[in-house]
């Protein structure tokens, strides 16, 4: 691993950006200003892990390069202050504000684009989203997550294999989704639990459970982040879609939804997350079609075939680095704690 780092963007409008002020510093501005970029980076040379270090004198740099390219003022730098505390006061523990703004960003996408190299056939992740709850009820195969939850029933059935085309038997499938409404569970005042769940491959790797065919909806936007799409003339719509989380024993975990063919916002998705590979066909069923468990419905139904295939598991610089840094941080200062004494 390396510790050599581009220059820093030098502090005018890049060429093109349309209504840009170029502004044009002395020698003796731009040496005080990169004497306090080296100042600050420096400041976190002693920091125990060499992960942490990096991530932290990374972060300095690309922060100080973005004050000095924008020539950020004293009242943009209060007003992005009090935008950050509006995030961490709208967030609690059924809301994430701050994934929010990553995801809108599109850094939660680039993340998964980093951690999550193409290896052979294997599906392509997509983003977490802020909505994922542990400890959902457990579903046994061709059972229904919905639980209540309005909207169309929908079938869905498939494999789960690794690259190598093996069956993988007893993997576990995390499934969650928005209601007709456009809701998940955990935007509701009251404390259901609907349209999530969790089942585990059988032992050809074959999975299969009724769900609700997913609408688009728009994410919060009643907070920091909506105030934030709005005055850039975004859109907070999310393309419709249904995630999944599986994981299997040596094998890497997936991130990943599937998204509905012919949605208004497959290309303008206010996450980035939308994928081709990940489109896939959910067949309306008129009512009165036969289920593939004989389940009976009134009205129309979809089905749609989500056929999964995991990469291999990877090494811990694949992991979450916050967990490594943090963890190995606290664990270093135990040792040497432990030196001491």
């Amino acid at each position: 691993m390396t510790d050599t780092y581009p220059t820093p963007i030098l502090a005018r409008a890049r060429p093109g950006d349309p209504d840009a002020r170029v502004v044009e510093i002395s020698a003796e501005q731009a040496a005080r200003e990169e004497a306090l970029v080296a100042e600050a980076v420096a400041a976190f040379d002693g920091t125990p892990s060499p992960r942490l270090r990096q991530l932290v004198q990374a972060l300095t740099r690309h922060l100080h390069a973005f004050v000095r390219e924008t020539r950020l003022t004293t009242e943009e730098w209060d007003a992005a202050i009090r935008f950050l505390t509006r995030c961490g006061h709208i967030t609690d523990d059924r809301r994430q504000e701050f994934i929010l703004l990553s995801d809108v960003l599109g850094v939660s996408m680039q993340t998964i684009a980093v951690n999550n190299e193409a290896h052979g056939d294997a599906t392509e992740a997509t983003v977490f989203g802020p909505f994922f709850v542990e400890g959902s009820p457990e579903v046994a195969i061709g059972g229904d997550i919905a639980g209540g939850a309005a909207g169309e029933p929908c079938w869905v059935e498939g494999t789960v294999r690794d690259t190598d085309g093996k069956p993988v038997p007893g993997a576990r499938i995390e499934v969650w989704e928005a209601d007709e409404d456009g809701f998940y569970d955990v935007q509701y005042d009251d404390v259901r639990t609907a349209a999530r769940g969790h089942l585990f491959s059988d032992d050809e790797g074959r999975y299969a459970f009724w769900a609700t065919t997913p609408p688009p909806y728009p994410i919060p936007h009643d907070g920091p982040v909506g105030d934030l799409l709005a005055a850039t003339g975004r859109s907070p719509m999310r393309a419709a879609h249904l995630h999944f989380m599986v994981t299997a024993d040596g094998l890497h975990t997936l991130v990943t939804h599937i998204f509905v063919p012919g949605d208004p916002y497959l290309d303008r998705d206010a996450v980035f997350g939308v994928k081709e590979s990940l489109v896939k066909e959910f067949a309306a069923q008129p009512a009165g079609t036969p289920t593939p468990d004989g389940r009976a419905i009134d009205g129309t139904w979809s089905r749609v075939r989500f056929d999964i295939v995991l990469g291999p598991a990877r090494g811990t610089r694949d992991e979450d680095v916050h967990w490594i840094a943090v963890h190995e941080g606290h664990r270093l200062v135990a040792d040497r704690a432990g030196e001491a004494s």
